[in-house]
């Protein structure tokens, strides 16, 4: 089930599958760790041309709301503006497994990129209410694996990968997707969004502009338990991807957008919550430059772009597409019980779409 599937109403003309993978290329693949009582964990990967693409960088930038969190490699995105790696997303303390784990498939599968330098971005949001965040349980192989299960298509969402013991307005969280068509002179443009969500205290709740969360206080363990978590705690990582053609700079104007779509849904932006974002362009393959280290005259790139004057509608995509991704991400929330018999509850749909509706 998905937020529309509640009769929501949300924004916008969404692509054929409503997910990241709508822009052409992009693959999203998952490591998920549930094991005893304890391991409640994963990684997810998001490969913005597949696993074969990668000796093309894409156009890319960052955003930081709040900085409580963790995104290697993004000196060398504000440097460059360029991404060609897979994009990792963990638990906190797995950042370093995972960077090893992209560093050890690039190296095996593509070692004419590796033969330089690699600088892998991987993200984290903490899972330790559920997961035994310090124990050793994600291994580089576990990164390489999400990397191998990348794939196009419908994306699961809820409780697997990088998200699997994620919380989210102090129910269950986890992973979420949305896309949104964009229309441009006589073209049209996909942009997509992937998230992470572990952020947002129980009474901040919003969905489709009613504030639901002051009356669903009840059954709300993660917030007045025994284990006292500020609300609104935890992190979000947002992964934004268009084959709109776009400067560096621009996909830096996307990520910057992100925080407008996740304050739709209540949040206020945490202190103890890290919240980053990554957006990148797929939208000119033919003209990057391989590799700086390729044999004879390199040339010039030549990037093309929407002018700045005509990006708003982008803009706009990236707002929609965040609300509703957070949306799916806790529709899909089921019921879980982890570390020291701790419990985050599922979103009560039922009564969330009566709130909605009335």
């Amino acid at each position: 089930m998905r937020a529309r599937d509640l009769g929501i109403r949300l924004l916008g003309d969404t692509g054929p599958l409503n997910a990241i993978t709508d822009v052409p290329g992009v693959e999203v693949g998952y490591t998920t760790l549930i094991e005893g009582d304890a391991v409640r964990t994963g990684v997810t990967a998001v490969l913005p041309r597949g696993r074969s693409g990668i000796n093309v960088p894409c156009t890319a930038g960052w955003y930081s709301l709040n900085g409580n969190g963790e995104m290697t490699g993004t000196t060398m995105l504000s440097e460059a503006g360029q991404l060609r790696m897979p994009v990792l997303i963990t638990n906190t303390h797995a950042v370093g497994p995972c960077h090893r784990g992209a560093i050890d498939w690039a190296a095996r599968e593509h070692p004419e990129v590796a033969a330089q330098w690699l600088l892998p971005v991987v993200a984290e949001t903490w899972d330790g209410y559920l997961n035994d965040i310090n124990g050793p349980h994600v291994r580089p192989e576990h990164a390489v694996a999400a990397i191998e299960d990348a794939k196009p298509g419908p994306v699961a969402e809820g409780s697997l990968g990088g998200g699997t013991g994620m919380n989210c307005y102090a129910f269950k969280g986890g992973n979420g997707t949305s896309s949104r068509v964009v229309r441009y002179e006589q073209d049209t443009y996909t942009v997509g969004v992937f998230l992470q969500a572990n952020f947002g205290g129980r009474r901040e709740l919003t969905v489709a502009g009613v504030p639901v969360g002051e009356a669903l206080t009840d059954d709300n363990p993660i917030e007045d338990g025994d284990w006292k978590t500020p609300p609104g705690a935890g992190s979000v990582i947002v992964v934004v991807a268009t084959d709109a053609p776009l400067l560096p700079g621009q996909c830096s104007a996307l990520a910057r957008r992100v925080p407008l779509g996740l304050a739709r849904t209540g949040t206020t932006g945490s202190h103890f919550s890290g919240d980053i974002f990554l957006a990148f362009s797929t939208g000119n393959a033919a003209s990057m430059t391989p590799s700086a280290f390729s044999e004879g005259d390199l040339g010039y790139d030549q990037v093309r772009n929407i002018p700045w004057s005509r990006m708003d509608d982008l803009f706009t995509a990236v707002v929609y597409a965040t609300e509703e991704a957070v949306l799916n991400a806790l529709t899909a929330g089921r019921d879980m019980t982890g570390r020291d018999g701790r419990r985050s509850p599922g979103l009560p749909l039922d009564r969330v779409a009566e709130l909605v509706k009335r």
